[in-house]
């Protein structure tokens, strides 16, 4: 095990983004899910030092340490803070990691800003299906989800558990139900509120026949959210995609079975994006 620390930064301007980072290799940044945290990946990024990578991982605006902010989301937003983030560290090309919303900004980003990604991975990464665009689907389940909150007077802790069993894996360790339960009762609920608003109506995906750079598919084998078929149906559209599923997990993969998603990861990490130095920018405005 690495001795480096983790060191923690807020990256401005407002609002200020809280960004993980540990290691000095190629860089490979975590995304993490609408229910989340920097420190979801906190598995993952041991490893990736330990394998020579830089591991970096962030508090969405609105999430952990980051800061809160005005008015709506508009999704474009996370693909803005995060160009700051690279741009703040000097880092020309990354690969991304994503879960669930976290793959979902990784393919935004991508969309907008292909010269700066070098590999992706997207982890219980939905793309986008006819029933998620129906509007009426829409409206009905943003309406369940704003109730407890808005109208019953309950907070993210009193309905943390309830999420979390409805997309963990049936065999999910204590432990592993633990820290999600934990990450999810932590939310702040205006800007969770906003943040599955702003997800659950984004559809403006790129063309996945188009994406240019080495990209793994993870899904747990037990998601009930982004189920394996899905994610090869995904991976197939995406050219030379590798698709792979982690057994005993759910949706919140990376968690519920650290070890087989770290050895899918760093293993294909080691072929088509690898360690070395961190690539260093040109100059960005």
């Amino acid at each position: 095990m690495t001795a480096l620390p983790v060191e923690t930064a807020h990256i401005g301007p407002a609002p200020r983004i809280a960004v993980d980072r540990i290691g000095r290799g190629a860089p490979v940044l975590c995304l993490h899910g609408i229910g989340g945290g920097r420190i979801n990946w906190t598995g993952q990024l041991r490893a990736l030092a330990d394998g020579g990578w830089t591991g970096m991982a962030w508090d969405a605006r609105g999430y952990g340490l980051s800061d809160d902010y005005p008015g709506p989301l508009d999704f474009a937003d996370f693909s803005a803070d995060l160009l700051r983030v690279l741009d703040h560290y000097g880092i020309d090309r990354v690969c991304l990691l994503g879960l669930s919303m976290g793959g979902r900004i990784a393919l935004d980003f991508w969309g907008r800003h292909p010269d700066r990604v070098g590999a992706l991975v997207l982890a219980d990464t939905s793309g986008g299906t006819a029933q998620s665009r129906d509007p009426a689907r829409i409206e009905a389940f943003l309406a369940a989800r704003r109730k407890p909150l808005l109208e019953d007077g309950l907070t993210p802790a009193d309905i943390a558990p309830g999420i979390a069993k409805s997309f963990a894996g049936p065999g999910c360790p204590p432990d592993a139900f633990a820290r999600i339960v934990e990450t999810l009762a932590a939310l702040r609920t205006g800007s969770y509120l906003k943040t599955l608003e702003a997800v659950t109506r984004y559809h403006d995906f790129p063309p996945f026949g188009l994406i240019t750079v080495p990209t793994l598919v993870l899904n747990g084998e037990h998601d009930p959210i982004a189920p394996p078929a899905m994610g090869k149906g995904m991976a197939d559209t995406i050219p030379g995609a590798t698709h792979a599923v982690i057994p005993d997990a759910g949706h919140a993969s990376n968690i519920e079975n650290p070890d087989a998603f770290n050895a899918a990861l760093l293993g294909w990490l080691a072929r088509h994006w690898p360690a070395g130095d961190m690539p260093k920018a040109a100059a960005h405005g």
